[in-house]
């Protein structure tokens, strides 16, 4: 439910104070030796997030993925539960995470596309620092606006981390934020962001490009390489996309950006275990959105939004466990961290803590995530609606008129480019380029018989009751949210006046 105007200019003014008070934490943690004392007493809980920047949820060798990719994230998802039916609720990188730390949509944040968040929106940092955690964020810190909404007293920005892509300063960084912790005495809450597998893509004529540009502002800088070179002959190619040459070889290179991300998790987990910290530390990892190619990022099929979301907390959460029943969305990160730190929940947020399914209870109302795209990078507006189940999904492309073309990221590199070449000639890629250009306003598929949503079913007689159903539930959604869109969904889908 929505809180009222009265309540919201309260919690703002809340949230101006909470970034300089502090408190003791509440503890939900189990009883095992803190890291930075030497008697045995009931733990205390940091908090870490890593985030890989556009991986697909199907890319680790845990998911499905190819074999000796990410052996640092597999062995992290064999001592983790791993959630399988896990969404973003937004799936391009800045109100992605502005979701994340919000517990709210983006529409009832503020930070719809590249935005900062309304001042009036309290935020899970603001929380932290009032019960006297320390914040620290690594990479992609623009990502989260404005910064004084979010009390980071530790601030790594990219260029620190040769533009996000070297994990051995990723592990230096980490090791020095531990390292504040503990002589701090304070408990910690660290958001490390790798920006791989990003665009550009390791070796790609891109990442060139942009290395010039870069290099005017740090002349000495170097990327690393990734420890593995993937070839096109080596890697697998998504259901949504054609098998054809210069696709392999820019997923070939997303693979070797890949293989970097992972090397990166390994970096920061073991800077965590080498300052004594692994044994009362919630990790969770996950990516912001799908990997940058069509019909993945900034969308809303399954494979932009599902994410490869993974939990270890020792003593608490059992390792090699997957809940395959449940879903969850970024909407729930931020009441979750609260409930396992012990902290108030904060009115006004649109998502629950899903703590309970971590310690092996259920959740009956946890059978549907909704999902919303509304700007690209580029200020370009696209807005999307989709609400998915476990099997099935339902899109609402608003801005599908027939005439409106889509143009994203997505459209750059190699991949794009190839498809639209092999259109001239192949009728069924010319429909896939059709189809991502122009989209139609609603779409329906089987995510469990069609997870890459290549048959919409949106006129098949045999699905109209589900998708009434789903139609039904979206437009629950949209009123209690108060979603911009919903006159439009009311008009266009169930034909108001």
């Amino acid at each position: 439910m929505l809180v009222s105007i009265r309540s919201h200019l309260f919690i703002g003014l809340l949230a101006g104070l909470v970034c300089v008070s502090s408190g003791p934490p509440r503890a939900y943690a189990a009883d095992t030796q803190t890291a930075n004392t030497t008697t045995t007493t009931p733990s205390r809980l940091n908090i870490l997030l890593i985030t890989a920047d556009d991986l697909n949820y199907d890319t680790p060798g845990f998911a499905g993925g190819i074999a000796g990719v990410t052996p640092n994230i597999d062995r992290l998802a064999s001592e983790s539960m791993r959630v399988e039916h896990a969404h973003v609720t937004i799936a391009v990188c800045m109100p992605s995470r502005s979701v994340l730390m919000t517990g709210r949509y983006p529409h009832r944040n503020g930070a719809k596309g590249f935005n900062r968040i309304h001042r009036d929106v309290p935020t899970l940092q603001e929380s932290l620092r009032a019960a006297g955690y320390l914040n620290g964020i690594m990479g992609k810190v623009r990502h989260l606006a404005p910064q004084r909404k979010f009390c980071w007293d530790t601030v790594v920005t990219w260029d620190r981390l040769g533009k996000g892509r070297d994990p051995a300063l990723y592990y230096k960084h980490a090791k020095n934020f531990f390292e504040k912790s503990k002589q701090a005495g304070k408990l910690f809450f660290l958001m490390a962001n790798s920006h791989d597998p990003h665009r550009p893509f390791a070796g790609s004529e891109q990442e060139k490009i942009f290395l010039k540009r870069w290099r005017k502002q740090q002349p000495d800088l170097t990327i690393t390489d990734p420890s593995r070179w993937y070839q096109p002959d080596e890697i697998k190619i998504p259901g949504f996309l054609p098998d054809i040459p210069n696709v392999r070889r820019e997923i070939a290179q997303y693979y070797s950006s890949v293989g970097r991300c992972d090397e990166t998790v390994g970096q920061i987990l073991r800077a965590l275990k080498e300052t004594g910290f692994e044994k009362n530390t919630l990790v969770m990892f996950l990516s912001d959105n799908g990997m940058a190619f069509p019909f993945a990022k900034t969308n809303c099929y399954l494979t932009s939004t599902r994410t490869p979301w993974l939990v270890r907390w020792p003593g608490k959460v059992k390792p090699g466990t997957a809940d395959t029943q449940h879903m969850i969305s970024g909407i729930d990160y931020m009441p979750t961290i609260l409930e396992a730190a012990g902290l108030a929940q904060i009115e006004g947020m649109d998502g629950h803590s899903f703590l309970p399914l971590l310690v092996g209870e259920s959740q009956s109302e946890r059978t549907h995530v909704f999902t919303v795209f509304n700007t690209t990078a580029a200020r370009k507006h696209y807005p999307m609606r989709c609400i998915q189940s476990r099997k099935f999904g339902y899109l609402f492309n608003a801005w599908s008129d027939g005439e409106t073309v889509f143009k994203n990221e997505s459209q750059s590199g190699l991949t794009f480019k190839a498809m639209q070449a092999a259109a001239k000639t192949d009728e069924q890629i010319a429909a896939r380029v059709r189809l991502f250009r122009y989209r139609v306003p609603q779409e329906f598929y089987d995510f469990e018989k069609d997870p890459c949503a290549r048959k919409n079913l949106i006129d098949d007689p045999a699905y109209q009751a589900e998708i009434k159903k789903l139609q039904t539930e979206m437009l629950n959604i949209m009123t209690s949210t108060d979603d911009p869109l919903l006159d439009q969904f009311k008009k266009r889908v169930l034909g108001d006046q």
